[in-house]
């Protein structure tokens, strides 16, 4: 059983030594333990300190991507290395690398393919008053639509199997976390949670420049996925409400005309004309977009397939990227200084 903890990183020379020395090196039931550090275009020493804390496997983005690539090139990796579970951990040492073996323990069971880890957002004392609210609006938000039961939505520390990390797919540029619950739970991915521990707040986040701008793209995603997994409901919704809508007045306008006074309710009829109209089309637009939410499965389904067909006969050095692979001289280890370089 091969554990690999995967730590994406942007600028992070100041905190990726003591995120690195955290992570245990043996956990019951795991053979193997190994570190991937995914680098995202750092402008400061990460690689240097990567590589002095002899990192097992580095990949090098060539310029910053963002969060949600980094976190999916760092899958495909983990699973290119032959991984059975892959943990996903921040470089800014926010989480407790000794909560790993908690965080596995249902993989290992057999019990959850995904397991997210539980901040419990009171015990935070950096955490503003509004912003514990907020997350717990927000995470109830995300159970809602993904019909899961994971009370923190946003966290960064979890653990996939390799059959959950095979058949996610990120195609949202701001972050993954909400978009892998998601996913989950349409697809019916088993995923649990458990209580974690975080360290002492060490900097700011560099995710989002406000909290309120935070907000506004983390709902956009969510909208987003859902309408790509749900388009039929989500148009229905909105179209069924135009159409009622446009209906209601419709029918007050008819309300006038047999009392005779219609003459000044002209506007109503055209109103009510106009939202039937919208909502007929979006009603339509759904049965479209729903045929189109079918295409997506089936290819979904064939990347699955070609993907665990691609795996196994993948070797550990065989690994390529749009880029090429480097090592670096003198080393005592290849696996140890193994990086990866993409455009």
């Amino acid at each position: 059983m091969k554990l690999i903890v995967q730590i994406p990183c942007y600028n992070e020379e100041k905190t990726l030594g003591l995120t690195l020395r955290d992570i245990p090196r043996e956990i019951s039931g795991i053979d193997v333990i190994e570190t991937l550090v995914i680098d995202d275009g750092s402008t400061d020493r990460t690689l240097e300190v990567a590589r002095e804390h002899r990192v097992d496997h580095i990949v090098h983005l060539t310029n910053n991507k963002g969060l949600a690539t980094v976190f999916f090139v760092g899958l495909d990796t983990s699973l290119k290395l032959g991984a059975d579970i892959i943990v996903n951990t921040d470089g800014d040492n926010q989480y407790c690398g000794r909560c790993i073996p908690e965080l596995v323990k249902p993989i290992l069971e057999g019990k959850s393919d995904i397991v997210i880890g539980n901040r419990d957002f009171d015990r935070i004392e950096h955490f503003s008053y509004l912003k514990k609210k907020l997350q717990r609006l927000g995470s109830w938000v995300v159970r809602h639509v993904s019909y899961t039961d994971v009370p923190d939505t946003t966290s960064g520390f979890r653990a996939f199997s390799r059959e959950a990390a095979i058949r996610l797919n990120i195609v949202s540029e701001f972050t993954y976390t909400l978009e892998t619950i998601i996913q989950a739970g349409k697809k019916n991915i088993p995923i649990h949670s458990v209580r974690v521990e975080t360290n002492k707040k060490l900097r700011e986040s560099r995710l989002f420049s406000s909290m309120w701008r935070y907000v506004f793209r983390s709902i956009a995603t969510i909208v987003r996925i859902y309408t790509m997994y749900r388009p039929l409901r989500a148009f229905a919704y909105v179209g069924g409400t135009v159409f009622l809508s446009g209906m209601a007045i419709g029918l007050r306008f008819v309300y006038y005309y047999f009392l005779g006074n219609s003459s000044g309710h002209i506007q109503s009829l055209i109103l009510a004309a106009v939202l039937l109209i919208v909502g007929f089309q979006l009603v339509m637009i759904g049965l479209v977009a729903d045929t189109i939410a079918a295409n997506r499965r089936l290819i979904e389904d064939a990347l699955y397939r070609i993907r665990k067909m691609e795996l196994p006969k993948r070797e550990e050095n065989d690994i390529v990227y749009s880029g090429t692979l480097t090592r670096s001289s003198g080393a005592q280890n290849p696996k140890e200084s193994d990086r990866w370089n993409r455009d």
